[in-house]
């Protein structure tokens, strides 16, 4: 049922992240109208700023969603989470395409492999650009870590990145937005080429849920947020598509399914289940300036053998020997050299007491804090075993929103199985090896019983799968059920892949155009497919 005032277009995409705006891009080349609604504003290069002040792009593009035992960081602006990465874009091995957690099947669909997704991973390769830095440009974090390696017989190398290290000037706060245009984000390739083709994107727009049309279209209702205070909305709308593209995150996707369930029908089990934080924990090491020069030989040339914990870029360096296809699996990982400025109040929070154990308050904290030039921040990516599982939705949005901009309390619950315990312990005593054994200073752990599990790479709410019974969408990205409704985000990827995911979701988003516009063409809208690059 539509009212006459119902704006209609061929493709409704929600969100406009890699999931998002790379489908968006290639429809609207391709001849399809297509609208974008994106729950977060829309902000310049000139508008991201080094603060976590209210009001800061910190604030305004990030969704901080606290569940039981998970929180999530994620993207909240248009581009997406594309704006607030590190820009760390390996390619998952080969053998997270195989895993099977405890299962005990091929969680990947059979169609998908290291394979077959290669010619998509070179397509965003060359679209954005990505690039394996040499060691001349590895920061000093990075290259204090791969040392640290080094001494302890281990392999860490440089990550491959979409950072342009021309404009890059190092200032290590690429986290919310980059104010030198360095990070690739999409703001800087697909989403303005998709507009250049007639696609339409609208800022504060949050997607509520879809309905069914008595002709198999879908409208789809949203709310318009207040600009400043995302706690109130201006008004409310809706607008029809032959075709719907969710790619609103792996903390948010799932949630519109399941409030849209009373009016499209049951979903897949799947839906809201198989949550996985891709493994992540965090590690800040304080290191021993002493050691690092007279064991490891640095010198920056002035004196100093690193100091150096606020100068760089994002993780730069990982660790390669556990990305061994023949090591079973939950004892595969990565870890890499991090820089995450809103851990500080964590790591703060770890600071032990003259007990050994962790503390709030004392002189232990202080002397921490003195020493903040010298830690060294580490990101494991573990394989943990999808353990995550939605709620009830809210009654809007992905959750309760506590605060004007940023937090949340959502309905994501989160009990790491003996498996994924057993990874990350794993992964702490590797870099305890590393760093402490080896008399390089002391390790800082993240304590995921005070503060539970975080995740900046939520994945697997609707996975893709072979097997309806665990996976919400088939080999093509459309939802099981539901034909015209696809998800292309980081919700699809079923399992953690032990690297940071955003070039895997992009390249599943590449991978997904050909299966929209086959949809398209079967309801009547031919869209030519071209494989353009957004120039």
């Amino acid at each position: 049922m539509t009212g006459a005032s119902v704006e209609e277009f061929d493709v409704v995409v929600i969100g406009s992240g890699f999931g998002g705006s790379i489908p968006a891009f290639h429809l609207a080349a391709g001849g399809a109208r297509v609208l974008v609604l994106e729950r977060g504003p829309r902000l310049t290069s000139r508008e991201y700023d080094q603060s976590l002040r209210f009001g800061s792009s910190a604030t305004r593009i990030f969704d901080f969603t606290a569940g039981d035992g998970m929180s999530v960081l994620g993207g909240n602006c248009v581009g997406g989470g594309s704006v607030v990465y590190f820009a760390a874009m390996p390619r998952a091995p080969r053998f997270a395409f195989e895993r099977r957690g405890s299962l005990g099947h091929r969680l990947w669909p059979s169609a998908i492999d290291r394979e077959s997704l290669d010619p998509w991973y070179d397509r965003v390769a060359e679209a954005l650009p990505i690039k394996r830095h040499s060691w001349d440009e590895v920061s000093y974090a990075g290259g204090a870590w791969a040392a640290i390696c080094d001494h302890g017989g281990r392999t860490a190398n440089p990550l491959p990145s979409a950072v342009d290290t021309a404009k890059c000037v190092n200032c290590n706060w690429m986290m919310s937005g980059c104010a030198e245009d360095a990070k690739q984000s999409l703001l800087l390739n697909y989403i303005p080429a998709a507009e250049a083709n007639g696609c339409e994107v609208r800022e504060l727009h949050e997607v509520q849920h879809l309905t069914r049309d008595a002709d198999g279209s879908y409208t789809v209702h949203y709310s318009h947020v207040h600009p400043v205070d995302y706690r109130e909305t201006v008004g409310t709308g809706s607008v029809r598509a032959r075709v719907v593209v969710l790619a609103a995150g792996a903390a948010a996707t799932p949630v519109i399914l399941q409030r849209s369930e009373p009016h499209l029908g049951a979903m897949p089990d799947a839906v809201g289940r198989y949550f996985s934080g891709n493994g992540e924990r965090i590690n800040v090491a304080s290191l021993d300036e002493s050691a690092l020069r007279d064991t490891l030989g640095l010198d920056r040339g002035d004196g100093r053998a690193y100091e150096a914990f606020q100068i760089g870029r994002g993780p730069v360096v990982a660790t390669w020997d556990r990305q061994d296809e023949n090591l079973p699996e939950f004892e595969r990982y990565a870890i890499e050299q991090l820089y995450f400025p809103p851990g500080l109040g964590t790591i703060l929070a770890q600071a032990r007491t003259s007990d050994g154990g962790p503390g709030w308050f004392g002189l232990e904290k202080k002397e921490l804090l003195s020493r903040w030039q010298s830690w060294l921040m580490l990101f494991e990516l573990i394989e943990d075993d999808n353990e995550g599982v939605f709620g009830a939705p809210p009654p809007s949005g992905n959750a309760v929103r506590l605060s004007q901009q940023l937090l949340g309390r959502g309905t994501l619950r989160y009990r790491p199985r003996a498996t994924t315990r057993a990874a990350w312990a794993r992964a702490d005593a590797d870099v305890r090896e590393l760093i402490e054994d080896a008399g390089f200073g002391q390790v800082e752990p993240w304590t995921n019983d005070l503060v539970g599990a975080y995740t900046v790479h939520p994945l697997a709410s609707c996975r893709l799968g072979d097997d309806p019974a665990t996976s919400a969408l088939d080999d093509t990205h459309e939802l099981r059920g539901h034909p015209g409704i696809f998800v292309t985000d980081a919700s699809a990827v079923p399992a953690a892949l032990t690297v940071n995911p955003s070039n895997t979701v992009a390249a599943l988003a590449e991978r997904s155009v050909q299966h929209i516009c086959d949809r398209l063409a079967e309801r009547g809208i031919s869209v030519r497919y071209g494989g353009l690059l957004p120039v």
